[in-house]
């Protein structure tokens, strides 16, 4: 295992001034044995800085290490990491155990410790009545199993996972979640982890890099990007649904953005000096909870509310909320920056 450290790391494709620039000096340091995800929107560059990280696409500027060594000029298979794709790239020829032994095959790893490596690999992953069934005779989630399985048997220093989640239904993409936690507990294998998926990164990961349009908007820990986000571009692609952010509202300040999760509003039976008095324009049902849709002038705020409320919310009604003081985030209205 090894530390990640990424030092302005820097992306362009083209040359002279018509190069267009997708990665913007990225500087993150990985702890050994840390998982970390890349989160962000799609076009962000998040799986261009994974790939960059792989030996998969070229440096335009600044410096990789994997431990103490620089890898910028290192072939993927010379930098001792193995990679998880979105599409699992099974050869649907072989069986689930050719699939895992390949890799250390072509490395002549002798013939026993194949076996050791993959029969740990598919105890940890639940694989082993499957180790001589096809591809085509699985399920999606357990081809996914067999793509991380070929990983763990390399035993490398860093794994890096690109969107290994996205072509699962939400019930094996959950279910997969869990197997990766206990996955990376009982490894402890220095991981980087891609997803556009915002519940993904925080059920995931140990720290979070957030990316928009090739910059590193904040390195954090879930709770840390979540209640800290360090600009309104975070503040509103973390969280479901997303901050509020005012402009115009009674109370907020000129040149300020102020700040407001949805679970941080309190409905109160009459007007407050330091509160909003909005109407109800729509509700959402969530079981255990709601969201409602209001506004106040030409502002939206969205409140969560538990099923045992006291005021019953309908819509074209009139509610009292009233912030959670604490709970306030303030960003300038120039940079999106908090404040």
């Amino acid at each position: 295992m090894a530390s990640l450290t990424l030092s302005n790391v820097i992306k362009r494709y083209g040359h002279g001034p018509k190069a267009n620039q997708v990665i913007h000096g990225v500087n993150a340091e990985v702890a050994d044995g840390e998982f970390v995800v890349i989160v962000g929107p799609s076009g962000c560059g998040k799986s261009t800085l994974l790939r960059m990280v792989a030996g998969l696409e070229e440096i335009s500027g600044g410096e990789i290490r994997i431990g103490p060594r620089v890898v910028n000029d290192l072939e993927p298979a010379e930098r001792d990491i193995a990679m998880v794709f979105q599409n699992y790239a099974l050869y649907p020829h072989m069986s689930v155990f050719d699939n895992m032994a390949y890799g250390l095959k072509i490395a002549k790893v002798p013939k026993d410790e194949i076996r050791a490596r993959v029969d740990k690999a598919a105890r940890i992953l639940e694989l082993g009545p499957f180790l001589e069934r096809k591809p085509r005779e699985l399920s999606g989630g357990q081809r996914q199993r067999v793509a991380m399985g070929r990983a763990i048997v390399r035993q490398p220093q860093v794994f890096l996972f690109d969107e290994p989640l996205s072509n699962l239904d939400a019930k094996l993409r959950a279910q997969t979640r869990l197997e990766i936690q206990k996955l990376h507990r009982e490894l402890g294998i220095t991981s980087l982890f891609v997803t556009h998926d915002q519940v993904e990164a925080m059920t995931l990961a140990q720290r979070m890099i957030v990316m928009n349009a090739g910059r590193m908007e904040q390195f954090g820990t879930p709770e840390e990007v979540y209640h800290r986000p360090a600009s309104t571009f975070v503040a509103s692609f973390i969280g479901a649904p997303p901050m509020n952010l005012l402009t115009s509202a009674p109370h907020v300040e000129p040149g300020t953005i102020l700040g407001i999760r949805p679970e941080h509003l309190d409905v109160v039976p009459q007007p407050a000096a330091q509160g909003w008095s909005v109407q109800v324009e729509a509700i959402e049902m969530l079981g255990a909870e709601r969201l409602l849709y209001t506004r106040v002038d030409s502002e939206q705020i969205i409140v969560r509310v538990s099923e045992g409320q006291a005021v019953v919310p309908t819509i074209g009604s009139t509610l009292h909320l009233v912030p959670q003081p604490d709970r306030l985030h303030r960003f300038d209205e120039a940079t999106g920056k908090r404040l």
